[in-house]
C-alpha cells in the first residue's frame, strides 16, 4: 500500500531565520501576511493582540514573511535529491514543505461531479471568510509548521551512511520514530498534532547504518491524496467554533455523497509506535493502530489498518503499554461523542483480546498517555475536557475546566468491571505524559512518576502564561483514598521536562531513572537530562548552539545487565545553522557520546519512537 515515489512538489517556500524562535523584527507589512491574534480564554472572549508578535510561553515567534504556494514545482523524482532535502549554504534558511503530484482525477457519476463542485465552492467560500480573521499560534500554520517542525518528502531508503566514532555492537535492529508531517498544504487552520504520520527509520547492521522515512498509509491520507487536496477535518486546528462546525457539515456532506469515506477511519497516526506480538503499529487516539512493515533492505511499507484479526472495534490510545515481564498489551479507548467514553482493554503475548472494561466518566475527557504497575493500570482523569457544545458558542471544543478536580483510577489489570475502579484525587495534576508507575505495598501506595504542566490546555489554546513542564512524584495512597505530589527537581534546577522514558525493561516497577527531553526554549528541545527519581540528581547532554532535537529513546545494552542505566540513548538532532541532521547515540551511564550517523535529508522535530531488534524483525509478520 505504501508508496514507493519520492514526494518533492513544493508548495511552500518560505524564508526562515536560522533561529526562528528569537526576536528577529517585524512581520510583512503586507496586509495579507501580518496579522494580529486573539487570545482565547475559558469563557471564549476575546481580546487584540497589539503587537505584530506572538507571545508562545518562553520564546516570541515571528511569521515568514510569506505564505503562499510556489510557483514552481520540483520534477518528480524516484530517489532523494539533496537539493530538494538538504539545502545549499544558499538555500539552507528555506523551508521546504512539500505536496504531492496530482493524481488522477476519481470517476464519479453525474450527481457526485456536482455535488463536488458545490461543496468545493461552499469551502472556498468558507475559507475566504476565515482569512478576514487572526488565528491563534495554537492554530496557524506559519507557526505550528516553522522551520524544523515543516513537513519533508519521503525519503527511501538510503545505505551506508557516514558515521563518526563506533555504533556499539549491540545496537543491531532498527529505530523508528513517528512524527506529523503534513502531506498538503493547510488551507485553514493548522495544530502540529493535525499533520499526517511520517514514520523515519535508521537500521543498524554490522557497524553500518541506512535511513529511510515514508508516510503512513491511512485511510485518510491515500484518500487526499487521490482528490490532491486535504478534505478530513483537521482534530484541533478547525474544529472550532462555527467555522469548525460548518467543516464538519461539509465533512458529512461529502460522505453522503461518495466522496470520500469516513467509515474506515479518520486519524493520522501521528504519535505513538509500539512493537507487538510481531507487529510495528503506528497510533493516534482517534483510529485503530496501522501496521507498518520494515522492509528487508530497511524501507518501510504500510501494511494497513490493524484490528487484531478483527478483535478490537474501537480506537486505541497513542500509549500502550508493553508489560516487560508478562509481554501483555495494555491500552485505552476513548470516545468525545458518546458514553462510554473511555474503554480498557488488554492483549495477551499471543494478540488474543480481553473484553472491553467500561468506565463510567462524567464527561468526555482527553486522555493522551497511562501508566501501568506490575497488577494496576493507573488512568488519569484531568482538567482538559471535550465539550462539543463550546463550538456552538463559537470556542474550541478542547477546554480547560477549572471546576473538575484532576484524580487518577486505580484498576486491576485483570479486571472485567470498571465499577471496581479506585479513584484518588490528585488537585491541579494534568500530566499529558507519565514516564512509569509502580506499587509501594508496604506503605499501600502507587506510585507515578509524570510530568504536570500548567497551564493544562496551552497546547492546545492561546495563552499568554509561560508553559511551565514540572517532572513530579505522585503518590496515591489505596488505604486512605488520599495523594501527595512533590517537585523531583529541585526550585533552583527547575527546567521543563516533556517526552522521554524510563528503561522499558523495568516498566510499572520501581526505576531510578528518567531520560527526558529538555523542551527549552520551548517548544524546541535543547538536549536531554538524565534525572535520578529518587535523589532528584540532573545530568545534561546539551546538542550545542542552534542545535535541537526531540524525545531521548533509552537502549538497554543488555536485558540481563545489573545498573538499571546500562544502555544508549538514541536522539535525532538538527542542526539549524547548516540545516542538516544527524542521529547521534549517547552512552546513557556517562553521557559521553559514542556516534554520530550524517543524515541525507532534515528529519523535522517529531514524537514518540521505539527500537526493533534484529532477531526481532526477522519474525515480523
Amino acid at each position: 500500500m505504501a508508496s514507493q515515489a519520492t514526494i518533492s512538489n513544493t508548495w511552500i517556500n518560505t524564508k526562515l531565520p536560522s533561529s526562528s524562535f528569537k526576536e528577529l523584527g517585524s512581520l510583512s507589512s503586507n496586509p495579507t501576511t501580518s496579522l494580529s491574534f486573539k487570545k482565547r480564554s475559558t469563557n471564549n472572549t476575546t481580546k487584540s493582540n497589539k503587537n505584530n508578535t506572538i507571545s508562545c510561553s518562553l520564546q516570541t515567534f515571528h511569521f515568514p514573511k510569506q505564505y503562499k504556494p510556489s510557483s514552481t514545482s520540483a520534477s518528480p523524482t524516484n530517489t532523494t535529491s539533496k537539493n530538494s532535502t538538504t539545502p545549499t549554504k544558499e538555500n539552507k534558511t528555506h523551508q521546504q514543505i512539500l505536496s504531492p503530484k496530482q493524481p488522477p482525477q476519481k470517476k464519479w457519476n453525474l450527481v457526485q461531479m456536482v455535488a463536488a463542485k458545490a461543496l468545493d465552492f461552499v469551502e472556498t467560500t468558507l475559507v475566504s471568510h476565515e482569512r478576514k480573521y487572526p488565528l491563534p499560534k495554537t492554530a496557524d500554520p506559519r507557526v505550528q509548521i516553522a522551520g524544523n517542525f515543516a513537513p519533508v518528502p519521503e525519503t527511501p531508503v538510503q545505505h551506508s551512511l557516514p558515521v563518526t566514532g563506533k555504533i556499539p555492537k549491540c545496537i543491531e535492529g532498527v529505530y523508528v520514530r513517528n512524527g506529523a508531517n503534513p502531506l498538503h498544504e493547510p488551507s485553514a487552520g493548522h495544530h502540529l498534532f493535525d499533520g499526517d504520520g511520517m514514520v523515519h527509520a535508521v537500521r543498524f547492521n554490522d557497524g553500518s547504518a541506512s535511513y529511510a522515512c515514508r508516510f503512513t498509509e491511512t485511510q485518510r491520507l491515500v484518500q487526499e491524496k487521490e482528490l490532491g487536496k486535504p478534505v478530513f477535518p483537521k482534530a484541533i486546528g478547525e474544529l472550532h467554533g462555527h467555522s469548525g462546525i460548518a467543516r464538519l457539515l461539509l465533512f458529512y456532506a461529502r460522505g453522503l455523497f461518495g466522496i470520500i469515506d469516513g467509515n474506515n477511519g479518520m486519524g493520522v497516526a501521528n504519535a505513538g509506535l509500539v512493537y507487538f506480538n510481531n507487529h510495528l503499529l503506528a497510533m493516534s487516539e482517534d483510529d485503530l493502530p496501522y501496521h507498518v512493515r520494515v522492509t528487508e533492505n530497511g524501507d518501510l511499507k504500510t501494511v494497513g489498518r490493524y484490528n487484531f484479526d478483527e478483535q478490537l472495534k474501537s480506537t486505541m490510545i497513542a500509549h500502550p503499554k508493553v508489560d516487560p515481564v508478562t509481554g501483555d498489551l495494555h491500552a485505552l479507548s476513548y470516545d468525545v461523542i458518546q458514553k462510554p467514553y473511555l474503554k480498557y482493554y488488554s492483549f495477551n503475548k499471543d494478540g488474543v483480546k480481553s473484553p472491553d472494561v467500561e468506565i463510567d466518566l462524567k464527561e468526555a475527557t482527553m486522555i493522551h498517555d497511562f501508566a501501568i504497575t506490575e497488577n494496576f493500570v493507573v488512568i488519569p482523569d484531568q482538567q482538559v475536557v471535550f465539550k462539543l457544545s463550546e463550538m456552538i458558542r463559537g470556542g474550541s471544543p478542547v477546554i480547560y475546566d477549572k471546576e473538575k478536580v484532576s484524580r487518577f483510577g486505580i484498576l486491576d489489570k485483570n479486571g472485567d468491571n470498571g465499577e471496581e475502579i479506585k479513584w484518588i484525587e490528585a488537585p491541579d495534576c494534568f500530566c499529558f505524559h507519565l514516564w512509569n508507575a509502580w506499587e509501594e505495598k508496604e506503605s499501600d501506595e502507587v506510585v507515578v512518576i509524570g510530568s504536570c504542566m500548567t497551564p493544562a490546555d496551552s497546547i492546545f489554546n492561546e495563552c499568554d502564561e509561560n508553559l511551565k513542564s514540572v517532572l513530579s512524584e505522585i503518590r496515591l495512597n489505596l488505604k486512605t483514598g488520599k495523594s501527595k505530589r512533590r517537585e523531583i527537581i529541585a526550585e533552583s534546577e527547575q527546567v521543563n521536562l516533556e517526552a522521554g522514558m524510563v528503561n522499558r525493561n523495568k516498566l510499572g516497577r520501581k526505576t531510578q531513572f528518567a531520560y527526558l527531553a529538555l523542551a527549552e526554549p520551548w517548544p524546541k528541545v535543547s538536549g536531554f537530562a538524565k534525572v535520578d527519581l529518587f535523589s532528584g540528581e540532573v545530568k545534561k547532554y546539551i546538542y550545542g548552539d542552534q542545535r535541537f532535537g526531540g524525545e531521548p529513546m533509552f537502549l538497554p545494552r543488555d536485558t540481563n545487565s545489573e545498573n538499571e542505566d546500562d544502555g544508549y540513548i538514541l536522539t535525532f538532532v538538527h542542526d539549524e545553522k547548516e540545516w542538516k541532521s544527524e542521529l547521534q547515540i549517547v552512552n546513557a551511564m556517562n553521557l559521553n557520546l559514542e556516534a554520530t550517523i550524517k543524515l541525507p535529508s532534515r528529519v523535522p522535530y517529531g514524537f514518540h519512537g521505539t527500537f526493533i531488534h534484529s532477531k526481532d524483525l526477522k519474525n515480523q509478520a
